[in-house]
């Protein structure tokens, strides 16, 4: 299976836990297919919202493939449809409406010459268990370092 990853959302690793994974096409224009294919989408500060029992990426920046000859009323940062059968939306309705739980977009690839889109499930993270996640970093960081000189 050929894969190729054009944007991925390290924050979100970072700021949730993610509980579960969802996979989904996206309905795209033509030149935004261009545009992703040459790698340029920002999935930073982008979310997943259920309306009218669809749902949508929201917030998500793909610019123009080529900027002189956009349509004109483009809008880089339009909701864009995702494509979930019934059964995954009733699922992610339930979802998220339970307290605490959202949906966010984890990366944008390729799977048999398709753009999908892979997001999860989400529960925010307290403060306090970003600043554990980064002691253990620290930690780990000065173990690598201690073999390193002494191997």
């Amino acid at each position: 299976m050929n894969m190729k990853i054009f944007s991925e959302n390290k924050k979100a690793y970072y700021n949730y836990n993610i509980l579960e994974k969802f996979e989904a096409g996206i309905s795209l224009l033509g030149t935004e297919v261009k545009s992703i294919k040459g790698g340029r989408i920002n999935l930073s500060g982008s979310y997943i919202m259920v309306k009218n029992n669809e749902i949508f990426l929201v917030g998500a920046k793909i610019p123009p493939y080529q900027p002189k000859n956009a349509p004109l009323n483009y809008n880089p940062e339009r909701d864009r449809k995702l494509l979930l059968t019934k059964k995954e939306i009733n699922y992610l309705l339930g979802k998220s409406k339970e307290k605490g739980l959202t949906l966010i977009p984890l990366k944008v690839y390729t799977k048999n010459t398709k753009i999908k889109i892979e997001f999860g499930i989400a529960k925010g993270k307290k403060k306090f268990d970003k600043k554990e996640i980064i002691k253990k970093r620290e930690i780990q960081k000065e173990i690598n370092k201690e073999m390193k000189l002494r191997g």
